[in-house]
């Protein structure tokens, strides 16, 4: 972004309606010659699922489906959320499952262009600084290959690139048809002179790998660069399965060195085969983090303030009084659920603050900081943005939106909602615990005057480990473990936030800051002891 704001509030690209309209009006050169054949490659840093819309609401997605740009290649996100860190697209999703296309995607045309598919498979290339990742891609008569490097463990003295079969993980559905290409192709780049290239095909159908071809693959002369080819019979490699038949090229250089490609699946009938993604990838690839982000944050209020405020107004205006033994006697989801309220609203300032807390999250400031790359210019940070200046139209322009959803998500379900929760056991476990006070006093009343003794001996065996633990407060000492947990995630976000926006906690971000401890911490003094009093025996 021109505005150069301080990480890590700088997670999206920020696309202007004048960039969409130069990459466009760059593509859209090509479609007046249509006889050509053209194969269209973007680059940028930024993945879809972390560039925002521009002002007019356009995307970066809307660009290249309509143009179906065959690659685009973008970073950003480097090698930490997984290696396989690439998508197939075609329609605007909020969620994307996976990251293959489906045989159903084929159908998708574009609705102003008959003729072309409306598609893209985006590429994220890793990275080279830590990963030590490189990418080598061709296109080949229109069709792109690529394969992935690894030189962690220092330089490859042979690299294999196959451009022909094409791998079925990463076919788009407008390079279906190539049932009529007769011959293999692979580029071989070697530190030495190549003495063989082979090509191999497997059969994976019985469980095992049975080499069905094996070539020997000739230096084709007229060729831009090392291209090695071996003719084949297409016909015979047709199936329904896109990950039957497996290529393998194998290069033997001067020094009897040989070096062998990963096995590739590949289907002539252009059958897309799986892409799976892992969690994390799901996580960085297949959701679109600018749409979600409000409805994940309105989401989590509407969920949060309903259980909060409507048990409150339910329980008011019944006016009967909910208790751990009424529950005891009749367990339903309906009487636990009001007991547990009932007594969170017997620790009254808690619940009233957590309200406060959470509505001043929504109406006020977070945090006064240093926001920009260059210069010391301060700003406020709330949910919607950095608070920026007036523009010409009295209106005040919010900066780095949604890239703040990476300090207000983690801080609302990582910290505020673990907090809300620990709130409620404290209060619930303090209730039960009153509960077990009362009934050992009345049981030792009993005992003094001479009746029931049989029967209180009966329940103090039968009841004797319940009673130990709640007695010991074992389920206490595990809520002030969590409380603790809580208080060290929240303060490590603290120290995050300071060094990265050049703030003091007093100064910059009381509330913020503050808060969610003092409220714990009053909480756990307030349940310390039961709420009629009775000290701890």
């Amino acid at each position: 972004m021109s505005s150069g704001l301080r990480g890590p509030t700088n997670l999206f690209g920020h696309p202007t309606d004048e960039l969409l309209a130069d990459i466009n009006s760059e593509l859209s050169q090509w479609d007046s010659q249509p006889s050509q054949p053209i194969t269209k490659i973007s680059f940028g840093h930024f993945p879809v699922s972390f560039s925002a819309a521009s002002e007019s609401g356009k995307t970066l997605q809307d660009i290249f489906t309509t143009h179906s740009v065959s690659a685009y290649l973008c970073g950003h996100l480097h090698t930490k959320f997984g290696k396989n860190l690439k998508r197939y697209h075609h329609s605007k999703q909020l969620f994307q499952w996976n990251g293959h296309r489906t045989p159903s995607d084929n159908a998708s045309n574009c609705s102003n262009i008959a003729t072309r598919i409306c598609e893209f498979w985006e590429l994220e290339m890793g990275d080279w600084r830590k990963s030590r990742a490189m990418r080598i891609l061709a296109i080949d008569n229109g069709h792109i290959s690529f394969v992935d490097i690894n030189f962690t463990s220092g330089a490859k003295k042979t690299i294999i690139l196959p451009t022909f079969p094409l791998d079925s993980r990463f076919t788009s559905a407008s390079s279906q048809n190539y049932s009529s290409y007769g011959v293999i192709r692979a580029l071989v780049f070697s530190a030495s002179p190549i003495l063989s290239v082979l090509a191999k095909i497997y059969d994976s159908s019985s469980g095992n790998l049975i080499v069905v071809f094996e070539s020997e693959m000739t230096k084709l002369s007229k060729s831009r660069g090392d291209l090695y080819v071996a003719p084949w019979n297409i016909q015979a490699f047709e199936d329904p399965s896109p990950e039957r038949y497996l290529l393998q090229i194998v290069a033997t250089d001067i020094m009897n060195r040989s070096t062998f490609t990963e096995l590739r699946p590949f289907s002539i009938n252009g059958i897309p085969a799986k892409v799976p993604w892992s969690w994390k990838e799901f996580f960085v690839m297949g959701c679109q983090w600018d749409s979600l982000y409000y409805p994940i944050l309105w989401g989590f209020y509407g969920i949060v303030l309903s259980f909060s405020l409507i048990p409150k107004v339910l329980l008011f205006c019944s006016r009967k009084q909910y208790t751990y033994k009424e529950f005891k006697a009749n367990k339903s989801f309906k009487n636990g659920l009001s007991w547990i309220f009932m007594e969170l609203y017997n620790v009254p300032l808690a619940w009233l603050c957590m309200n406060v807390y959470l509505f001043y999250l929504v109406l006020c400031p977070w945090f006064y900081g240093e926001v920009f790359t260059r210069g010391e210019k301060r700003a406020y940070m709330t949910y919607r943005g950095w608070e920026s200046e007036v523009n010409n139209s009295g209106k005040i322009e919010f900066l780095g939106s949604p890239d703040v959803m990476v300090v207000v998500l983690p801080h609302l379900f990582f910290v505020v909602l673990p907090t809300v929760v620990i709130i409620i056991a404290l209060a619930a476990e303090s209730g039960i615990y009153r509960d077990y006070c009362l009934s050992r006093s009345s049981k030792k009343r009993d005992d003094y005057d001479g009746r029931n003794k049989e029967s209180a001996s009966t329940n103090d065996r039968v009841n004797g480990t319940s009673g130990n633990i709640l007695h010991k407060r074992w389920l206490r000492k595990f809520f002030l473990v969590v409380s603790l947990a809580i208080f060290w995630k929240h303060f490590k976000n603290c120290i995050a936030l300071m060094k990265a926006y050049e703030m003091n906690p007093i100064v910059h971000f009381p509330v913020y800051g503050f808060a969610i401890p003092l409220l714990l911490a009053y909480t756990i003094w307030k349940t310390r002891k039961n709420l009629n009093g009775i000290s701890r025996k």
